[in-house]
């Protein structure tokens, strides 16, 4: 028997078995952020050095209204009492799994979309910029860099626009130590200096609820932000955040549905009771999230988020298939301590080959979430709680199965995969 790690899984190996993929959520924290501001001057501003100009695309001739001096003042206004048509939001992180429900479900209400995305976008880079233009229908896209402060924010300046909200949904693809320090703090770090430079007094950020018991180095990367952001609160009353923490995506509980409709077994660790969830579509967070824009309930706080109906543990999961396939439940069940075995192996292995922490790094990511609730964390008990857990929306794991059941998994890829 072997184990084969990648970025959201590992494949477990079996000389009389098949290949079983466990799939983990891709869910994957700034210093202290002194922010000196002056009065926007756009002939102030220097382009950065590119051979390419920004391009932005206007899907809509009056989506954007355009300042010519936006103002780093805190408005006597407030957003929130505007019209949605003249709220401008700024959305990073806009073609990721979660980003591009975001970013739709905000242009159907109404909001005015500046989305920022990559020239080519998506998993290694495969998706086009007119594919891009196309999943984002509807919103502003501004192709541009948001791992390049710089960049990020001579893009914004060319467009010329002032920001009233910003909302983030950037996470890193692989969950490597690197790419967490790059992604969940620096970019999202650029994203909010580059928001408040042209004006933005809110921001939302997609978190995950795994950083309450911070094992990993993505999850030390999301709180730093989550810190920073607050902090920026603090200093600035006229500035305000909302933290949404989701509990595991439909996606990452979806990698066994084609085993178990073929036949073959239902692969759990332990009793299939160590960890339990409450699930929630990618559809019903959008709405979540989009909500945070201009709820005043919202403002300043931390918001754990889950699905609707009970807490499922992986056994209960694997029932659930069984059921809707028409089958006598097969389970084949993993000792955890392989895992302890394997990641004690890749640890050592670290010290005379540096190059493996990602290796290792997601190994530990296997781990945790093999074993870790995606649940509010009790402080007064410790212990993982389902009735402190808010639901939100109406779509369920079961629907979800049924589908995948019809037409498969086409959509809800899982990063790229780094094999051990």
């Amino acid at each position: 028997m072997s184990l084969c790690f990648f970025s959201n899984g590992f494949t477990l190996h079996s000389p009389k078995l098949q290949n079983y993929n466990f799939c983990y959520p891709s869910q994957l924290p700034i210093s202290q952020i002194q922010l000196n501001f002056t009065p926007f001057n756009p002939s102030l501003v220097l382009p950065l050095n590119s051979s390419k100009p920004t391009k932005f695309y206007r899907k809509r001739a009056s989506s954007i209204r355009a300042s010519a001096s936006p103002t780093l003042e805190t408005p006597k206004t407030s957003f929130r009492d505007k019209n949605p048509k003249d709220i401008n939001v700024l959305v990073v992180g806009s073609t990721g799994y979660i980003g591009k429900f975001v970013v739709k479900e905000l242009v159907n209400r109404g909001f005015n979309v500046i989305s920022v995305a990559r020239e080519k976008s998506g998993i290694r880079g495969k998706t086009s910029k007119e594919e891009t233009l196309e999943q984002l229908k509807g919103a502003n896209i501004c192709f541009s860099d948001v791992t390049n402060l710089g960049s990020l924010q001579d893009s914004l300046q060319n467009y010329g626009s002032s920001i009233d909200v910003v909302v983030s949904c950037l996470a890193s693809r692989s969950g490597g130590i690197k790419d967490s320090w790059k992604i969940d703090y620096e970019a999202t770090k650029n994203s909010l200096v580059a928001g408040r430079k042209f004006g933005a007094s809110h921001f939302v950020l997609l978190s995950a609820i795994c950083v309450q018991k911070p094992l990993l180095e993505f999850q030390r990367a999301k709180l730093k932000f989550e810190a920073e952001l607050m902090k920026e609160a603090e200093n600035d009353s006229g500035f305000s955040y909302s933290i949404v923490r989701p509990t595991a995506f439909f996606k990452s509980l979806g990698g066994q549905v084609e085993l178990v409709k073929e036949g073959k077994p239902y692969v759990m660790f332990g009793d299939g009771k160590l960890c339990a969830c409450k699930p929630i579509s990618e559809q019903d967070l959008a709405s979540f999230i989009a909500d945070c824009v201009l709820s005043e309930d919202k403002i300043n706080k931390v918001l754990p988020i889950g699905g609707p109906g009970k807490a499922l543990t992986p056994l209960e999961q694997g029932e659930m298939l069984y059921r809707l396939v028409g089958r006598e439940p097969k389970f084949l069940k993993v000792p955890i301590e392989i895992m302890d075995f394997a990641i004690g192996v890749l640890d050592f292995l670290v010290k005379i080959f540096p190059a493996m922490e990602d290796t290792a790094e997601f190994g530990k990511i296997g781990r945790y979430y093999a074993a870790e609730s995606m649940l509010v964390l009790d402080p007064e008990t410790g212990e993982y709680s389902a009735e402190k857990t808010p639901s939100y929306g109406k779509d369920t794991l079961e629907q979800f199965f049924e589908r995948v059941l019809r037409e498969g998994m086409a959509g809800q890829e899982l990063g790229e995969q780094t094999i051990f």
